[in-house]
């Protein structure tokens, strides 16, 4: 029986190079393609009838529009309007990435800290800058706590500065481990099932872990939709701070 760790393998589909550099088309790639590309086709053709009375596609785009523009004005406020749509292409594109991997034979490249980290560190420097570009120098005021003694100054900026630095590797850990945690149980079951149900004459002791298997599945389907977003409302809050330097 395959390795639990086996389905996380990145394999290549189109092989590539430039010199010594592997540029291959992956599994991975593909799903992330297909992500993209199911979140584009929902959201145009959702709104292509501007229906006053929406169909099930308008619904779902409206809902998730409304989802993430009531989670924007929670923890931004109206000056997070503007980001928006950056804020809901992050949603989107986690999300669907997570509940694709669910499916039979697919890859779940959001198990991937390659592609968790490089996603949370895109936003780390997005938000970084948009905060430097508004208040200038006076970002950096975000390291020191609003009146704390000046003589704490040593211990706080160095514990504000690490804990700063530490989000983009705080938020692609999180997203990474859960995914790839909740997967290697699922598989673990699996092989539970196939191997207790697979017994001559006997196939009783498989069905205890084919109902955990049921249980399982559907937490995870769960998990997908929570990690999703907490990724997306702490970036919500990152922003705020950078915004409202809180």
């Amino acid at each position: 029986m395959a390795s639990p760790l086996e389905q996380f393998t990145i394999k290549p589909i189109v092989p590539l190079s430039l010199g010594k550099l592997d540029v291959s088309f992956t599994n991975s790639a593909l799903m992330m393609a297909i992500a993209v590309a199911l979140v584009a086709g929902l959201l145009v053709f959702s709104v292509r009838s501007r229906d006053l009375v929406p169909g099930r596609l308008q619904s779902v785009a409206e809902l998730g529009y409304e989802f993430i523009a009531g989670m924007v004005r929670e923890n931004v406020g109206d000056e997070g309007r503007r980001y928006f749509p950056f804020v809901f292409s992050v949603f989107s594109f986690v999300l669907v990435g997570n509940l694709l991997g669910m499916l039979p034979g697919a890859f779940t490249f959001t198990s991937h800290i390659a592609v968790t980290f490089a996603l949370a560190l895109t936003i780390f420097i997005g938000i970084t800058c948009i905060g430097i570009a508004r208040h200038g120098t006076h970002f950096f005021s975000l390291f020191f706590p609003h009146g704390a003694p000046i003589a704490a100054a040593p211990i706080l900026i160095p514990i504000e500065v690490i804990s700063y630095l530490s989000r983009p590797v705080s938020l692609s850990v999180r997203l990474f481990a859960n995914m790839t945690v909740g997967h290697i149980i699922l598989k673990i079951f699996a092989g539970f099932v196939i191997t207790l149900g697979s017994v001559k004459f006997f196939v009783l002791p498989g069905v205890l872990p084919f109902g955990m298997l049921i249980g399982l599945t559907a937490l995870e389907f769960f998990v997908a939709f929570l990690q999703a977003y907490i990724f997306t409302i702490l970036s919500c809050i990152y922003l705020n701070d950078a915004i409202h330097l809180h």
